[in-house]
């Protein structure tokens, strides 16, 4: 008969073996930091703060753009990257562009610039845990204001590459366009709202999974997001689009967070693979 408690034994060495492998390895570190970083909550408080004080913001700006004058609806849309049926219950959301633009009065705008600031030290505060470093001195607020300027100018950028069709451009080309846009916008986000306190290089790699994220979550968002939209709003109505929306911007707020620290482990690795191989190549024989 076979003894049960030795093949137990065996699991219990194997499933301890695996566990110190994974808590060694990169994916393991990322998961401990991701925990400690509390990146879902992070992710949930992007959401609504964005919602609450950027999302305002940008429907005034996407109603006062002379050149395309989509709204802001069809900016969410395009992110979303929704099908023809969806966009509709999400164009129900929000005004028509005339309408928010003639009911905005200056001191309006105002508030809302105000308001769109504290967007940006939310994004710094997570990159700021990302890397483990200091809250940034009350001085360095005017960095949030550089940066809303910078990301409402990408987005109008990024809104005009989306529906400008006959700006002669293949579709293929101007994904190309919009992806180094969005490395390069991330990129400097990371390098400005962190004071320049990390170099460029080590910024870079979170920059690209950044991106890598939000074109994932584009396709996820094509795949389910789309068809909820449609459902939830037979379901519901607009408060289950409301829904889909707020789920979405979540996604979003990982994604960013998680991308900055998933390039801090890309970047940590290169160094730890570099000081691996130089150890391997000062014990291969000739070297002293």
């Amino acid at each position: 008969m076979p003894d049960k408690s030795s093949g137990a034994v065996g699991r219990e060495r194997w499933i301890r073996r695996w566990h110190g492998a994974f808590h060694g390895s990169a994916a393991g570190r990322g998961w401990r930091r991701g925990h400690q970083l509390e990146l879902m909550h992070r992710a949930m408080g992007f959401a609504a703060l964005g919602f609450l004080t950027l999302v305002p913001l940008l429907i005034v700006v996407a109603a006062a753009d002379p050149a395309n004058g989509q709204g802001f609806a069809q900016w969410l849309s395009d992110g979303l990257g929704v099908e023809t049926a969806s966009v509709d219950e999400v164009e129900l959301l929000f005004a028509p562009p005339g309408q928010a633009l003639e009911s905005t009065t200056g001191f309006g705008l105002a508030a809302l610039a105000v308001f769109g600031l504290t967007f940006g030290g939310v994004v710094q505060t997570g990159y700021e845990k990302v890397w483990e470093l200091p809250a940034a001195r009350w001085h360095t607020m005017w960095r949030h204001l550089v940066w809303l300027t910078m990301l409402i100018a990408y987005l109008l950028l990024s809104a005009h590459l989306a529906f400008d069709a006959g700006a002669g451009i293949g579709i293929l080309w101007r994904g190309a366009i919009a992806a180094a846009g969005a490395v390069l916008f991330f990129w400097w986000s990371q390098r400005l709202l962190l004071g320049g306190r990390m170099a460029w290089s080590a910024l870079f790699p979170g920059a690209v999974m950044t991106v890598a994220g939000l074109i994932g979550l584009r396709v996820f968002s094509r795949l389910v997001f789309s068809p909820l939209i449609a459902s939830n709003a037979v379901a519901y109505g607009p408060v289950g689009t409301m829904l889909v929306v707020q789920s979405w911007l979540v996604g979003v707020g990982f994604v960013v967070f998680g991308g900055a620290m998933a390039g801090r482990l890309m970047y940590e690795e290169r160094w730890h693979l570099a000081r691996v191989l130089g150890r391997l190549g000062s014990r291969l024989p000739g070297r002293r």
